[in-house]
């Protein structure tokens, strides 16, 4: 969905023949409807048959080998483990975020790639985009605008693709509460509405109330805003991570402070059950029944 956005987003067109491969996400209802909306041709390539995906693939590869592979923090070195230290371990570069690799991305695609001379093109790919272009006519009817109609067609929805509404706090999505003015109504309140989301945006959601789209946002619309649902991903494992990190130290704390406690009373009860030889008074020798000193027992007497 996020190809399509961006090919009409670029150019105001789909292509009119697309091959995908056996995916479910290629199968699912949404990106048929999308296709039979805007008169696209759906080709799956055989399972097994890598051949019919090579042209995919090569973009794939060049795009390895020209720009991932030349990156801060690339994983190649890893190849001969042997070699790997500390200063050029590749976990210990790790500088690319989401925004800035995706960023970086484009502009190796459309203003490094797309304007360098293709050897089996014989010219760069944005020209022979453009002489294409010449030689089958603009077809301004097969134009699509990048609106919101548009968009609103390549957006995902959830596994259920509804929501209920909650009184004061909207639609939940994805764990996180969604609002719009129309929630208000009596009529709306309690009940189950179409829903999606959008990817690139946790902060806004969109509910089908009133036989029309209308625009939610998150109830932490101030953090959430611009940030996609893989960072959101990406954040929520790390979190996590701390907070598994976090509770396992305090337990470690927990019970060595416990563990300390249980030696210092131990020691105190010791103490309390066997007081200093002082306490008693000077040491008295044995005595008998009658209160006459004992005789010595024989093996005291074999030590003198």
């Amino acid at each position: 969905m996020v190809v399509l956005r961006e090919c009409v987003r670029r150019h105001n067109r789909l292509p009119q023949i697309i091959v995908v491969d056996g995916g479910k996400e290629f199968e699912s209802m949404y990106f048929e409807t999308l296709l039979a909306r805007y008169e696209c041709t759906k080709k799956t390539r055989p399972p097994a048959k890598a051949r019919f995906g090579s042209v995919c693939e090569r973009v794939l590869g060049t795009t390895n080998t020209q720009l991932i592979y030349n990156l801060a923090g690339n994983t190649q070195i890893t190849k001969e483990i042997r070699v790997v230290t500390s200063s050029v371990n590749p976990k210990n570069h790790a500088v690319w975020t989401c925004d800035r690799l995706y960023d970086r991305l484009c502009e190796w695609a459309y203003e490094i790639y797309d304007t360098t001379d293709h050897p089996a093109l014989g010219q760069t790919p944005r020209d022979c985009f453009a002489d294409g272009l010449a030689r089958g006519g603009i077809r301004a009817h097969r134009a699509i605008a990048y609106d919101d109609e548009f968009r609103m067609t390549t957006l995902p929805t959830t596994s259920k693709g509804m929501a209920w509404v909650s009184p004061g706090r909207g639609v939940k999505i994805h764990h996180l509460h969604y609002w719009s003015s129309v929630f208000r109504d009596p009529a709306v309140e309690q009940t189950s509405v179409p829903v999606r989301y959008d990817p690139h945006d946790a902060g806004t959601a969109y509910a089908y109330v009133g036989k029309r789209w209308v625009t939610c946002f998150s109830e932490h619309y101030a953090t959430f805003r611009g940030r996609s649902e893989r960072e959101m991903m990406i954040a929520t494992t790390e979190l996590r991570k701390r907070l598994h990190d976090h509770s396992r130290n305090m337990q470690v704390t927990v019970s060595r402070h416990i563990r300390e406690i249980g030696h210092e009373r131990h020691v105190e009860t010791q103490s309390d059950s066997c007081p200093a030889p002082e306490e008693h008074g000077p040491t008295r020798a044995p005595t008998d029944l009658y209160g006459l000193p004992s005789p010595p027992r024989p093996e005291m007497l074999e030590e003198y």
